[in-house]
């Protein structure tokens, strides 16, 4: 079996991105999420350009978990700022590795023009990718460990 890319496991298309400016409230990006049952929005400048993302770990770590009012609190205050990406040539492993490694569940795709294809998420990749990227993983783990 070849590997898939991650433009593959999203359906090899550009996807319709889910997306707020940094001064949206983080209650109208969970709405926004909510609405497009998606686990992340990504947050892009006045020129369109990715500045950061805000996923449901964001809500609950840093805002829900630290008593802030979404109605007032601003995503800019509490999304990750300038996220990972891969490129849509990424193999979906290679893919998962950084997100294990990172801690991430998302991944924005750019395009080499850096626009932004869509994102990759942890449910895309199938459990034979998964099992590929924690191999993968603890090779890491025990080369750091040899090298340490």
């Amino acid at each position: 079996m070849t590997e898939r890319t991650v433009m593959e496991s999203i359906g090899g298309r550009k996807q319709h991105v889910v997306s707020a400016s940094p001064g949206t409230t983080v209650l109208d990006a969970a709405i926004i999420m909510t609405k497009a049952n998606c686990g992340s929005i990504l947050i892009l400048d006045r020129e369109g350009a990715l500045s950061g993302i805000l996923t449901e770990r964001d809500l609950m770590t840093r805002v829900v978990a630290r008593k802030r009012d979404p109605e007032k609190t601003l995503v800019a205050d509490v999304m990750t700022h300038r996220p990972y990406c891969v490129p849509p040539q990424t193999t979906v492993a290679a893919a998962v590795l950084v997100m294990i490694e990172r801690g991430f569940r998302h991944l924005p795709i750019v395009g080499p023009d850096g626009g932004i294809i869509g994102v990759f998420s942890i449910r895309d990749a199938l459990p034979v990718e998964l099992e590929t990227a924690e191999s993968l993983a603890e090779f890491h783990d025990q080369l750091n460990d040899a090298l340490g």
